[in-house]
């Protein structure tokens, strides 16, 4: 028996969703430790609950496609609306450097995934997912590009895979990212300031109790990133606005799809959202001087990032999922050896070699395999234990935020057009 839901039950059961998440999260110290999403722990459960009717009685489900693909555009609009690029120069050196690194890694990330899934004899498309889609990308871009592999390429499977590789990314993200920077900061003969007895906020010392110093730090009280977008009040006037520029967005991503139809520049229709969020942010705030408000962008962003993700575990097959268990867990394993190595001997000896590439470091774990919550989290555990790094905090949010997705966007459409 089949059961169709409109937009109205499709939208009941996906908040409903989110709050089984949010109550799991609560209440499960493992996936509030590793930063689970509220979505993707009540997600899991409603498809699981989904499943077991399916086995049991043979009842399907089909949710209305239009609402999560409208949140699912929203959300990859708040992330061009938020990507202001007057915020490059802000970062300085080190953010334009630590944003090379990472962009290197995508397309190593790529091509270990692309590479093993040939050997493994499998979809080398499954490869990217088991990549940057999922790992650097997350929950939201493995739903969408995943739900283009499956209409576009056919490939059975990939979003219902790409979910369950973003959640071992955040999980293993979480795992690595602190062993990796206390080996580093170790090898400084940096004692923390819990072995040390001083104060969190005081200097770090040397295994043999001399001050050391921590170079490449930028403790200044001007902490541009921290400040830049400081709370404003959520207004109807500023909602409304809001809601226009993702209208904007939306509609710019509609006309493009159908310019760039059977072109050579054809793009799933997320990417064309992204890029107008980017050309309207900074035509506004760089040439009108529009005051953006930044706050409502992120609200509406996460909650349709949200709703979208809900949805995309509602509508998971997690039957598709048992002949690709065995090569996509041996690509995910190989997948986070290689975030270990390159963290190690690339990000750390890259960014300076000093306490803040290491810290630097272990938030590339975090965002690399994971997403940028995972990357603060991962920091925020190196620096309550050792001392701040106002550097660190200053770069990964600017990055693993909107400039990483910009980036990963393009080199998988570089990889896709080789192995199409």
């Amino acid at each position: 028996m089949e059961f169709t839901l409109n937009g109205y039950y499709t939208l009941i059961l996906a908040t409903l969703v989110l709050l089984v998440g949010r109550f799991l999260v609560k209440r499960i110290k493992f996936l509030s430790d590793f930063n689970i999403p509220e979505p993707v722990a009540g997600g899991l459960v409603g498809a699981a609950i989904v499943y077991g009717l399916n086995v049991a009685f043979g009842y399907s489900f089909n949710f209305q496609k239009e609402l999560q693909t409208a949140c699912m555009l929203m959300f990859f609009a708040s992330i061009g609306l938020s990507a202001d690029f007057s915020r490059l120069k802000a970062g300085g050196k080190g953010l334009l450097v630590f944003l090379f690194v990472v962009s290197f890694f995508i397309i190593l990330q790529d091509a270990v995934g692309v590479g093993l899934a040939k050997l493994l004899d499998i979809d080398p498309l499954l490869g990217l997912v088991a990549g940057s889609i999922a790992l650097t990308g997350g929950h939201g871009t493995a739903g969408a590009w995943g739900a283009t592999f499956e209409e576009t390429y056919g490939v059975v499977g990939a979003t219902t895979l790409g979910i369950a590789c973003a959640t071992y990314g955040l999980v293993s993200g979480g795992i690595i990212g602190g062993p990796v920077a206390r080996r580093l900061i170790n090898k400084l003969g940096i004692k923390s300031s819990v072995q040390s007895g001083t104060p969190l906020n005081a200097t770090a010392r040397s295994l043999d109790g001399t001050p050391t110093d921590i170079k490449g730090g930028d403790y200044s009280s001007e902490e541009i990133f921290e400040k830049s977008d400081d709370v404003r009040l959520i207004t109807a006037i500023s909602a409304v606005e809001t809601l226009a520029l993702f209208a904007a967005c939306l509609a710019f991503s509609d006309i493009m799809v159908g310019v760039a139809k059977d072109t050579w520049f054809e793009l799933p229709q997320f990417v064309w959202a992204l890029f107008g969020g980017v050309v309207i942010r900074n035509i506004l705030t760089n040439l009108f001087n529009f005051d953006m408000f930044d706050r409502a962008i992120d609200v509406f962003g996460n909650a349709s990032l949200s709703l979208f993700l809900a949805m995309a575990l509602l509508s998971l097959k997690l039957w598709e999922l048992t002949d690709l268990a065995g090569p996509i867990l041996i690509i995910l394993v190989v997948q986070t050896v290689v975030m270990v190595l390159y963290a190690t001997f690339v990000t750390y000896r890259i960014m300076g070699k000093d306490y803040d590439a290491a810290v630097l470091a272990a938030g590339h774990c975090g965002f690399g395999m994971g997403a940028t919550p995972t990357a603060i989290a991962n920091m925020q555990a190196i620096t309550d234990r050792y001392v701040p790094s106002h550097k660190a905090f200053l770069i990964v949010p600017m990055v693993g935020a909107f400039f990483v997705d910009i980036v990963n966007v393009a080199i998988l459409q570089t990889f896709i057009g080789f192995i199409g």
